[in-house]
């Protein structure tokens, strides 16, 4: 079984997501996401980062961003903000929904981001991040090939558990639901390989379910003492009723057309 040497070396985020590996994770979470967004409803939706995969393809609100700090033309949503994550353009209590795929284990400052997102969130509005698992045969294969000097996973995420990032959103008073994991397949990056494990999956979930390469968590923002009585979002800082939001003069909108 012959495997791309790069991982005997220095491995990029976006470059590995074009390999069978990062494949593999992609097709595992559009399923998810897609099965999760359909049914969440509302009229504003962000997606921060991860532009090689639309995660808000099946989401039926109107109003759909995708935020970077790079523009990317092959981009799939129609708008894209360029900004700091740390620093989100949108007013408190705006978003019905945000999804932070693979963000917070590359960020610098994961806690900020956090509390941003919570800002920006309508009470009751949804957050769902996407993580890889330490606790997993991926992970513990990431920590061997580093003592050997390579890489299995990206090398430069600090990828956080599970159960440490439910403390940090109940600490936001962010309710975590149910959290779901994927990904069980032996730790190779050869197409024919992975495509020989898909019993690895029904395997996994009834079995070890817990210990997927792969977790997507769920969590809803709580405010204590607080009614809803009609929608919580204020448009002053969206260009349009409903549709876009300002820049400052560290943010730019840029239309893409997928």
């Amino acid at each position: 079984m012959n495997e791309d040497n790069n991982h005997k070396s220095s491995i990029d985020w976006e470059d590995w997501l074009s390999q069978p590996s990062g494949i593999y994770l992609r097709n595992w979470e559009q399923a998810l996401l897609d099965k999760l967004t359909a049914d969440i409803f509302g009229f504003n939706a962000l997606q921060i980062g991860f532009p090689q995969m639309d995660c808000l393809a099946a989401s039926r609100m109107p109003n759909k961003w995708w935020a970077n700090d790079v523009l990317l033309a092959e981009a799939s949503t129609k708008i894209a903000l360029l900004h700091d994550f740390n620093d989100l353009p949108f007013d408190t209590h705006s978003l019905d929904l945000v999804l932070l795929p693979h963000v917070l284990e590359f960020a610098e400052n994961p806690h900020q981001i956090l509390r941003e997102v919570e800002r920006v969130l309508i009470p009751e509005g949804k957050l769902i991040i996407c993580g890889l698992n330490k606790a997993s045969l991926w992970g513990v294969r990431q920590m061997a090939e580093r003592l050997a000097g390579g890489n299995f996973l990206p090398r430069s995420g600090e990828f956080l558990s599970f159960l440490r990032l439910k403390d940090w959103l109940n600490l936001l008073n962010m309710e975590v639901g149910r959290g779901h994991f994927g990904c069980y397949a032996p730790p190779v990056n050869n197409q024919v390989w992975l495509q020989r494990f898909p019993f690895f999956e029904r395997v996994g979930q009834r079995w070890w379910p817990f210990f997927g390469a792969v977790y997507v968590i769920e969590a809803v923002k709580r405010v204590k003492g607080m009614r809803l009585v009609g929608p919580a979002w204020n448009n002053k800082r969206l260009g349009i009723p409903n549709a876009v939001p300002v820049t400052n003069r560290h943010q730019r909108n840029d239309r893409i057309t997928s």
